[in-house]
């Protein structure tokens, strides 16, 4: 078992420290801190190239950054085994590819492995997670199909209920929406909310303003791998913050208690920031 480090961080949490990291001459994070706490939904917004899926692939392990730290449970990731962490933790790419013409069920039933030993068979826990996580993201009548014969959106549906069917502690996501309807937006972050009511600690990467303000608790806005604001969507979501975050310039509308619901744009100071 890894040694516990004493960083103060409480039962649950995913913490980055400091955390930079360059490729090759561009520093694409540049001492980003964040913590994500258990039962709560933290965004990541920022344009293309800011470092939101740097950072995911940071917390999840994926990536070594060149300095920092990122702990779960106050424990550095670096110390735990790839099993225990598996078992904790899941990381969702905006577009995973399955090796093999896998059935929908059996991509699903992949988020079981980290809980069965060498060569055991799954068991009625792992059935019913399976049958559990089919049926929160409605794609039980795809159960049978083959995974490339689905959608873009039934594809990302199968993902998500794969990494739902693992339980883990930690979900992060990089664009969970993308390729999604609007029926299927808003279910999917219903989905996610539910699932971090039940203790689950959620960080999403998104470009959808509108979701992240209207599902997640806190937003952290990138830019140039620097965090520009990192709060409560009426402290993040302001016309100067997205004028320096995308170099565009909008007007907000806001309901009766100030939280921003709609972006009116303006017009766009620099385009190359903004694509």
């Amino acid at each position: 078992m890894a040694e516990r480090i004493r960083s103060g961080e409480p039962s649950g949490d995913l913490a980055l420290r400091g955390v930079a990291h360059r490729l090759g001459t561009k520093q694409v994070l540049c001492g980003v801190d964040l913590t994500v706490h258990a039962g709560e939904v933290v965004a990541l917004l920022g344009p293309n190239g800011s470092g939101k899926s740097t950072l995911l692939r940071a917390g999840s392990r994926a990536l070594r950054p060149d300095s920092g730290a990122v702990l779960l449970d106050g424990v550095a990731l670096a110390q735990r085994s790839a099993a225990e962490l598996a078992r904790e933790l899941t990381a969702l790419e905006q577009e995973p590819r399955a090796g093999f013409d896998f059935t929908v069920g059996e991509v699903v039933g992949f988020g079981r492995l980290p809980h069965l030993g060498r060569f055991a068979e799954p068991g009625e826990r792992d059935h019913l997670a399976v049958a559990r996580a089919l049926e929160i993201t409605d794609i039980v009548h795809l159960e049978a199909r083959a995974i490339s014969s689905l959608s873009s959106g039934e594809r990302q549906r199968a993902w998500l209920a794969m990494a739902l069917a693992q339980e883990p502690r930690v979900l992060l996501l990089d664009e969970p929406t993308a390729y999604l309807d609007l029926a299927h937006q808003l279910a999917t972050m219903e989905i996610i909310v539910r699932r971090a009511a039940a203790g689950l600690a959620v960080l999403f990467a998104t470009h959808d303003l509108s979701l992240a303000v209207a599902y997640a608790q806190r937003l952290l806005l990138l830019a140039d791998g620097r965090v520009v604001a990192d709060g409560t969507p009426r402290e993040v979501v302001t016309e100067a913050n997205i004028e320096r975050a995308y170099g565009a310039r909008v007007r907000l509308l806001r309901d009766d208690e100030g939280v921003p619901i709609a972006v009116v744009p303006q017009h766009v100071r620099n385009p190359s920031r903004a694509w």
